[in-house]
C-alpha cells in the first residue's frame, strides 16, 4: 500500500512538472517579438565638379533698358532691369553670359531738375546678372558708355572710358527735346559728354545743360555696364546644371 502511495505521489510530481513546463513554453511562444527598424544612414552622393570660367574686372556688358526711369520720379534704392545685347566671354573665350541675360540696376542717388538751373541726374550701379537658364550671380557693376576703348581722360575734363578710379558716370538731363546723355564727374568735376546722346533728339551738351531738364532714361536706351570685380560662372548651358 505504501508503495502505491509513493507511486501516486511520484506521478503527481511528474504531472505538475509537465503542466507547468507546457504553460511556460506556451507563454514563451506567445510572447511578442519586438523588431527594431533598421537605422537609416545618410548617403552622400558625389556630384561632378562644375568647371568655372572667369570674367575679369574691366569687362563691359552692352545692355538695353527694359523700362523707363526719370530723375523726376525715381527714388534711391529703386531697381530696374536691362537686357544684355551681346554675349559675354570668359578670359579663355568661353560664353558664360549669353545674349538675353538680365542685368539688374539700382538707383544710388537721384536729383530732380531745377527750373532754370541744373538738369536732373541719376546715378546707378548694377548688382546682379540672371541667365536665361535661371543662374544668378551678384555683380559689382558701374554705368559706362558703349565705346569700350576709345574714350580717354585728358586735362580738359573728358571722362575716361578706361580709367574707373577718378570718374563717376551718371545719367544727365538731355534738354528740352527729351532723353538723357551719359555724363561723368572726373575727380568731382562737372558733367562731361562721353557716350554720346542716349535719348532721341537731345542736342549739344553745352546748349542743353542750362535748360533744367530731368534725366529720363527711356526703355530701349543702350549703354554699357563696367564690371568692377571679376566673377566666375560655368560655361553657359540652356539647362541649369
Amino acid at each position: 500500500m505504501k508503495k502505491l502511495s509513493n507511486f501516486k505521489f511520484l506521478v503527481a510530481i511528474l504531472a505538475a512538472f509537465f503542466v507547468f513546463g507546457t504553460v511556460d513554453g506556451m507563454a514563451q511562444r506567445r510572447r511578442p517579438v519586438i523588431r527594431r527598424a533598421p537605422v537609416k544612414r545618410n548617403v552622400v552622393v558625389s556630384r561632378p565638379t562644375v568647371k568655372l570660367y572667369t570674367v575679369q574686372s574691366g569687362e563691359r556688358f552692352r545692355v538695353r533698358m527694359n523700362e523707363t526711369i526719370s530723375s523726376k520720379t525715381a527714388r534711391v534704392g529703386d531697381r530696374f532691369s536691362t537686357t544684355i545685347t551681346e554675349p559675354v566671354y570668359s578670359d579663355t573665350g568661353v560664353v558664360v553670359i549669353p545674349t538675353g541675360s538680365t542685368v539688374t540696376g539700382r538707383v544710388d542717388s537721384v536729383r530732380a531738375a531745377k527750373k532754370g538751373g541744373d538738369p536732373g541726374q541719376i546715378s546707378a550701379s548694377f548688382v546682379e546678372v540672371k541667365l536665361p537658364n535661371g543662374t544668378r550671380r551678384a555683380i559689382n557693376g558701374s554705368l559706362t558708355d558703349l565705346d569700350t576703348k576709345k574714350a580717354k581722360s585728358d586735362n580738359e575734363g573728358t571722362a575716361s572710358g578706361d580709367d574707373r578710379k577718378n570718374d563717376k558716370l551718371i545719367f544727365i538731363g538731355g534738354g528740352a527735346a527729351g532723353g538723357a546723355v551719359l555724363g561723368g564727374a572726373v575727380g568731382g568735376g562737372k558733367g562731361a559728354l562721353i557716350g554720346g546722346i542716349l535719348g532721341a533728339g537731345a542736342g549739344l551738351l553745352g546748349e542743353r545743360l542750362t535748360k533744367g531738364e530731368d534725366a529720363e532714361v527711356k526703355s530701349g536706351t543702350e549703354f554699357g555696364v563696367y564690371l568692377n570685380q571679376s566673377i566666375s560662372l560655368p560655361k553657359f548651358n540652356e539647362v541649369n546644371p
